[in-house]
């Protein structure tokens, strides 16, 4: 098969409700710039157009953000870059890639990347995918696992077989999936040396993808095989109608924990990889003053005061006695939280739906 069947898939229709305040419904964290001189998404682009050309990159998003995208990636081609009608999690999002791609190119090989993941060594990342595609061409669904680098218990992990080793590029069985641990376990795990961090960039052919979700998701494949080729001109008008009935459920529950033809890439801790799921995940990849303290467009004046991360655009911030805090200041709200409880931000964004505060969502 010809490189040319190979097309790159941003998925980047989340919320970031856990980078919340910064991140709202029209600027969710994927169209910002929280790390650099790019936005999330920007920076997913920026790594992948080394191996792919951007005709051959797809974007699927929701109607708060497309024309954000679009004017952020003006290389992609504008009809590439599709809203869902609903937001269903990422197995009905995944199938309505490989719907739209196989109807587009029968041999599409699609790799599936997040839209809000910073890669510290983008080369050595693309080195694996011409590997991860040739799997996929064979027929596997594949999972692209990265070397722990400390016992995360906010990833999901793969348990390859045992000797497996980083970086290799060639795939290798995927024995099991396993959900997000506790502590005790992600330790086990890290020091078993055969548990890899489960990063969500996946790699399949549309019509083994499409097979998959037959065989273990049929309501949400028979709502999406009902729909018209991309080219049909009643394309978005089914898909408006009938894509909110597909099952709210993610692909690696739905599909990836049942197939028997998984397999991985080994991808080494040296990527330098992050999912950047939080406000923390920002602070760790900034670089910290002698006390520990980071800080995006702002100025901050500490003392005695250890391990903090401040975002405050044109602003001096003072500290005076604190330890291990997020400070995040917007025009309309301030959050301030405990570093160890960043995952915890986006039950505030819940409370405030609760409270019907559109204006803060």
């Amino acid at each position: 098969m010809s490189k040319f069947s190979y097309y790159a898939m941003i998925m980047a229709g989340g919320r970031g409700t856990r980078f919340w305040p910064r991140s709202r419904r029209r600027h969710a964290k994927q169209v910002l710039n929280v790390f650099g001189s790019r936005t999330l998404i920007q920076h997913t682009f920026d790594r992948l157009r080394a191996f792919l050309p951007p005709e051959r990159m797809w974007v699927i998003t929701n109607h708060d953000l497309r024309e954000a995208i679009v004017r952020q990636l003006p290389e992609v081609p504008r009809r590439q870059i599709i809203a869902e009608p609903a937001q269903r999690n990422t197995a009905p999002s995944n199938g309505l890639a490989a719907h739209i791609l196989s109807s587009v190119d029968r041999d599409a090989v699609i790799g599936v990347f997040p839209a809000d993941h910073i890669v510290g060594k983008p080369a050595r990342f693309r080195r694996l995918l011409s590997p991860a595609y040739h799997a996929a061409e064979r027929g596997s669904l594949v999972v692209l696992g990265i070397e722990p680098r400390w016992p995360e218990t906010g990833y999901g992990y793969l348990e390859f077989p045992e000797g497996t080793k980083p970086g290799a590029l060639s795939a290798v069985p995927v024995l099991r999936f396993h959900e997000k641990p506790d502590s005790g376990a992600a330790r086990r795990y890290v020091n078993a040396g055969n548990y890899y961090w489960n990063s969500g960039v996946f790699f399949w052919r549309a019509d083994t993808f499409l097979d998959a979700l037959r065989k273990h998701l049929p309501k949400t494949a028979t709502i999406l095989a009902a729909l018209p080729a991309f080219s049909s001109r009643r394309f978005a008008h089914r898909m408006a109608e009938a894509y909110p009935l597909a099952e709210n459920i993610s692909v690696d529950y739905a599909v990836m924990e049942k197939a028997s033809n998984v397999v991985g890439l080994p991808a080494g801790g040296d990527l330098e990889w992050n999912d950047v799921g939080s406000w923390n995940a920002i602070y760790e990849l900034l670089p910290h003053d002698a006390d520990g303290n980071a800080a995006r467009a702002a100025e901050i004046l500490a003392r005695s005061s250890t391990g903090n991360y401040v975002d405050a655009e044109r602003k001096l911030v003072a500290l005076v006695g604190v330890e291990d805090l997020i400070v995040v200041d917007t025009r309309d709200a301030l959050l301030v939280a405990a570093r160890s409880r960043a995952q915890e931000v986006g039950q505030l964004v819940k409370a405030l739906e609760q409270r019907k505060r559109e204006d803060l969502l």
